[in-house]
């Protein structure tokens, strides 16, 4: 198999992280992002590699980042949204963003993906879900309904493309420190950490170890799996 991955989401956070992390280990990559222009140019930069901006909600602009990405041999899908809110507060529009993004664009970064795959009898893909996609979380039902999706569709393609040599799987992160913690002050951040039963919020760098094992050969086996990353969070579950 190749060393080409794509990361979507890869300005910041996770994605940034992942993307730091393959590079180190040898393969080939790219930045991609939708608004974070600043922050994808100067990793980009840093790394050494292109930057590609795309929009996940939008058919030909996922069809032109795989063009300008090339056969992807890894990829990660990563890009989403949250937001916070009272489920009844959730109009029409903000239930079809979240979903637009967090659901409908891995769909279509898989299905740009899967082909070259196919072809080559070879591939792997890992979908970013979260820990609200297994358990669910109190006004934030948009965003757990969006990654519960992922979990699915992770199981559902795991079985249609493991004849093909191409291994699924799913990542669940926990509580991470990324941008989307900031809408919570410290003592909000300071009572997650204790819910958190190793005591501590988890970073961006746990999350694209476990991302990095899966795409590595050490995982040849494994395919099909919800994999959380959340130090056991919630605890009380």
């Amino acid at each position: 198999m190749g060393k080409n991955a794509l990361v979507t989401g890869s300005s910041r956070g996770i994605g940034a992280a992942t993307v730091r992390r393959l590079a180190a280990g040898g393969w080939d990559v790219c930045v991609h992002y939708d608004r974070s222009k600043a922050a994808a140019l100067a990793l980009a930069e840093t790394l050494g590699v292109p930057a590609i901006k795309a929009d996940v909600r939008d058919p030909e602009q996922v069809k032109a980042l795989f063009a300008a990405a090339g056969p992807v041999d890894l990829l990660v899908c990563n890009a989403g949204v949250a937001q916070y809110g009272l489920f009844t507060d959730t109009d029409e529009d903000a239930w079809r963003q979240i979903l637009a993004v967090n659901t409908d664009g891995v769909y279509r970064c898989c299905r740009e993906a899967i082909p070259h795959m196919v072809r080559q009898k070879a591939g792997n893909i890992v979908i970013v879900s979260s820990v609200w996609g297994v358990y669910g979380a109190s006004c934030e039902a948009a965003y757990s309904a969006s990654k519960a999706a992922l979990i699915g569709l992770t199981k559902a393609l795991a079985k249609e493309l493991g004849p093909s040599g191409i291994r699924v799987n799913c990542v669940c992160p926990g509580v991470i420190d990324t941008d989307m913690l900031a809408q919570f002050d410290a003592a909000d951040r300071s009572r997650l950490a204790d819910e958190t039963p190793l005591g501590r919020i988890g970073t961006p760098e746990d999350v694209a170890a476990l991302i990095a094992f899966l795409a590595s050969e050490d995982a040849s086996f494994i395919t099909g799996q919800i994999i959380g990353c959340d130090g056991g969070f919630p605890g009380a579950a």
